[in-house]
């Protein structure tokens, strides 16, 4: 049992406890559990092998038998009885967003509502109006909530699709009958919310179906929903289904390419060939005379329709082609451009890392600085810092600092911006940061308009640095904040205020459909991993991901800049 799995398990548990109205301390150590093995660096057979469990902050003897118990045998007599004494239809209702466990509970103890479709029936029917502590506002946001779910229930989060489908690609790829092999559609193209995995392999005729059955009987398989010499379709243990497409490997570019998409590029791309003459297609390039175009790589493709090549994030038919057509096709950043970390979390707040083993992670990957933005006074539920709890990290910083050369810990803070569009500190405390992120974190509710000035009101104050997650949304959970982000960046443009993209893989906001309006008015975005621990640090690379999908350029991203030049830009406020 690796990390996330445990840490799944505890959370479970966690969610069981408050639906069934246990005590909340209880609920809350086993939350507390959860995050505490995910950011250990160590799998938990390791830290149970080596006796560490125990020591580890926040899990006592109790929690430390059953982490074991789970750990060596599989399995945990606790958890089995809980999940059994809580009809399953209740845990799918905590997938709702803004439906809490504790709600749950009240309407199974007052209805006896075991499901999503009896919740709906139930509010479509004004029975939860008059419940104590609902009202007609909280019923109309479930019956929202409830939509939200349904448009959403099919698609997974890029970061869990590409963990599911990474052990898939590399026993494809190494198969001794694969030629060569490739991830395609929607997670090639590093879209934020995945449908399912597509690999595409080419082979020939004659080892097809010996790869295809490999293709089936590989450990991670839950189920086989399709299976043939050319295509085969599964259903992973982790939820997500996958499909591999197998094609001679002479038109492995063409089934690469086709299958990547989107298909409106693909449309695209069929009318400006058909303009050429040419038709093009899964099976191929071809001329007017059916004469096969011979192409060895996706590039070749591009090539013979006069265009450069074009990555695939950028294939979303949004201007791409005819910015190819024009040789003009910006050269997209990349993860080795980034020269620092910013907005991360330590153990000051609700971070698992201290701030010297946090900024030694950012050293050790080759960044020239590291910035602390713990949170604010106002997130209690985060032990944000009073004021004096600010300037003792500010003293501690300074003494770390004297420890570095050639890097440097940049002192800076996620400030709450408030319902009015005031920040949580006053300006004679947010001017003793090096910098300052503006994030909303309450008050999700409010319509565009209120929303939007709430958040020109925070860009506009001297002192803010960088706008934080613009919506505050959580991918397949919550929309966030309905802005009117161009008026936003507009407005970041006129007082130079660089936007986050934020690179948590739950949150990536500013969204990528964004991206390429703030570049063209100049502001700068800003990729930063909101990391909690260290190992959250590596997601940075959802975040370029994301930021290559917004066209972006070296030269448009804050963090690709110096610590000299970010001091000033910094300074420059």
């Amino acid at each position: 049992m690796d990390k996330k799995q445990l840490s799944n398990i505890l959370d479970e548990i966690a969610t069981l406890l408050e639906i069934k109205g246990e005590n909340p301390f209880k609920s809350r150590a086993y939350k507390m559990a959860a995050r505490t093995i995910l950011s250990e660096s160590a799998e938990p057979k390791e830290l149970v092998a080596a006796g560490e469990i125990q020591k580890l902050k926040g899990i006592g003897q109790a929690l430390s038998e059953k982490i074991t118990t789970l750990v060596t045998t599989g399995k945990l007599p606790y958890y089995d009885n809980l999940k059994a004494s809580v009809p399953p239809g209740l845990i799918a209702m905590t997938r709702i967003p803004g439906f809490g466990p504790k709600k749950i509970n009240k309407v199974y103890e007052t209805f006896g509502i075991q499901s999503i479709s009896e919740l709906e029936s139930a509010c479509n029917e004004n029975r939860l109006a008059e419940l104590a502590g609902f009202g007609a506002k909280t019923q109309t946001k479930i019956l929202q909530g409830i939509e939200f779910l349904k448009k959403h229930q099919d698609r997974h989060l890029l970061h869990h699709a590409e963990t599911a489908a990474q052990p898939l690609f590399k026993a494809i790829q190494d198969h001794p009958k694969v030629i060569r092999a490739e991830i395609a559609g929607s997670l090639r193209r590093k879209k934020e919310t995945i449908k399912d995995i597509d690999i595409v392999a080419g082979v020939k005729n004659e080892d097809a179906a010996e790869v295809m059955q490999f293709f089936v009987d590989l450990p991670e398989v839950e189920s086989i929903t399709g299976q043939g010499t050319t295509k085969s379709s599964i259903l992973l243990k982790h939820g997500i289904s996958a499909d591999l497409r197998l094609m001679p490997d002479s038109k492995f570019p063409y089934i690469l390419h086709h299958f990547t998409g989107s298909a409106e590029h693909n449309t695209a791309l069929r009318s400006l060939a058909k303009k050429q003459g040419l038709k093009v297609s899964e099976h191929g390039l071809f001329r007017e005379d059916e004469q096969l175009v011979p192409c060895e790589n996706e590039s070749d493709i591009y090539t013979a329709l006069g265009l450069d090549y074009i990555p695939p994030e950028l294939r979303e038919d949004t201007g791409e082609i005819a910015i190819a057509a024009a040789n003009k096709l910006p050269k997209l950043v990349e993860l080795s451009d980034i020269r620092g970390i910013l907005h991360c979390h330590s153990t000051f707040s609700d971070g698992a890392n201290t701030i010297e083993e946090m900024a030694n992670a950012v050293k050790a990957m080759g960044h020239d600085y590291f910035g602390l933005c713990d949170h604010s006074q106002v997130a209690v539920y985060a032990r944000g810092l009073q004021p004096e709890r600010v300037v003792e990290q500010h003293a501690l910083i300074d003494e770390l600092n004297l420890k570095f050369e050639g890097f440097k810990i940049l002192k800076g803070t996620e400030c709450d911006i408030m319902s009015d569009g005031s920040l949580d500190y006053s300006d004679d405390i947010l001017a003793t940061f090096d910098f300052v992120v503006a994030s909303v974190h309450s008050n999700l509710s409010m319509q565009a308009e209120e929303a939007t000035n709430r958040i020109l009101k925070a860009i506009s104050n001297p002192y803010v640095s960088i706008l934080g997650h613009p919506t505050g949304r959580l991918l397949l959970n919550r929309e966030g904040l309905p802005l009117d982000m161009y008026r936003i960046i507009d407005v970041a443009a006129a007082h130079n205020v660089a936007i986050e993209l934020n690179a948590n893989p739950h949150r990536l906001d500013i969204d990528w459909r964004y991206c390429k309006y703030a570049k063209e008015q100049g502001v700068y975005i800003s990729i930063n991993p909101d990391a909690h621990s260290v190992q959250g640090l590596a997601d940075m690379g959802y975040g370029v991901g994301i930021a290559r999908k917004g066209w972006l350029e070296k030269r448009n991203v804050l963090n690709t800049l110096s610590l000299e030049k970010i001091t000033q830009f910094f300074d420059n406020k």
